[in-house]
């Protein structure tokens, strides 16, 4: 149907994890389809400033094999530092791509959509910053 409305995103978002994910040992920075535009209409909701985002590739990667279109450019914005990246996309085939194409560390860890992020979820990555240390 030509004119029909788009149907938007459902986001379901918990304010309390802006501040829980602010207390982390990390550098917070948007790695979603929204861009600059979570800094719009996430970050208020989730109490965090205005935080970096990465900057899709135009057009999108299309990597084989399974792999997720934002890892390579993830990979880039990386340049080998060591990052966390939490989506609920990832697969086992994203992080080998990461390994082959990443020189330093990565936690590639996927939460569960329907859950969203968990208590065990918060544990996991404060244990994997404190052993970056």
């Amino acid at each position: 149907m030509p004119n029909r409305p788009v149907k938007p995103l459902r986001v379901w978002l918990n304010p309390d994890h802006g501040p829980a994910l602010a207390e982390l040992p990390y550098d917070l920075v948007w790695a979603t389809t929204w861009e600059e535009e979570a800094n719009d209409f996430l970050a208020p909701l989730l109490r965090l400033p205005a935080l970096p985002f990465i900057a899709w590739s135009d057009p999108r990667p299309r990597p084989e094999g399974g792999v997720f279109w934002k890892t390579p450019d993830i990979v880039t914005w990386a340049q080998g530092r060591p990052f966390a990246w939490i989506d609920d996309q990832i697969t086992d085939a994203d992080r080998a791509w990461v390994r082959t194409h990443h020189n330093g560390p990565a936690l590639l860890h996927r939460v569960d959509p329907r859950t969203g992020l968990t208590a065990a979820d918060f544990a996991t990555l404060a244990d994997w910053a404190a052993g970056q240390r």
